[in-house]
């Protein structure tokens, strides 16, 4: 499927290889869901306190090309966000503009609209960790809907998006990187 690359890019070492990482292919099961974590307005809109990455803005476009698709064929899509209550709440970030821009009801906390166009269905909810399963109910609503596959898509990609993808495959779920879906910093 073209949305879910098996390649690997010629510059990775091929010492992973010869150990056989990537040797059995992970597959689909039987039903997929995908999850797009924080795609919210503070990573994509200008003026966000973490925006500007073209990296970001990218994924954000593949993403809602691919989330199109999956819409108009009943793919279950899970949306998080972070947005905390209060200070207090959050865990230590050494980021200052997560600090200050994203309590719940800030305008960074807000999903981007191209995300969210045509997902009046999507199960969207907000986390206060860097995985979208920590302390939410992800992995229950997935279970609860037969989803055993899921493709991540996202922001940023070394933080919360490689948690996601962790946390996915410890859940017990088939677990894929949408090719092109994924963004960050630099």
């Amino acid at each position: 499927h073209p949305w879910f690359s098996t390649a690997r890019p010629a510059t990775m070492a091929d010492a992973y290889a010869d150990r056989s990482y990537g040797s059995d292919p992970v597959g689909f099961g039987k039903t997929l869901g995908i999850i797009v974590v924080d795609f919210q307005k503070a990573f994509t809109r200008p003026g966000g306190a973490l925006a500007g990455s073209p990296h970001i803005e990218a994924a954000v476009e593949a993403t809602q090309r691919l989330l199109t698709h999956a819409r108009a064929a009943g793919v279950r899509v899970a949306v998080s966000y972070v947005a905390y209550a209060t200070l207090d709440a959050m865990p230590h970030w050494k980021v200052r503009a997560v600090k200050t821009d994203l309590f719940r009801g800030m305008p960074g906390t807000e999903l981007d609209p191209r995300i969210t166009a045509g997902g009046q269905s999507d199960y969207a909810f907000d986390k206060w960790g860097a995985s979208s399963f920590f302390q939410t109910p992800l992995a229950a609503y997935f279970t609860r809907h037969g989803v055993d596959t899921v493709a991540v898509c996202g922001c940023t990609t070394s933080g919360c998006v490689r948690a996601t993808v962790v946390d996915a495959f410890q859940f017990g779920f088939r677990t894929l990187l949408v090719a092109g879906g994924g963004g960050g910093q630099g």
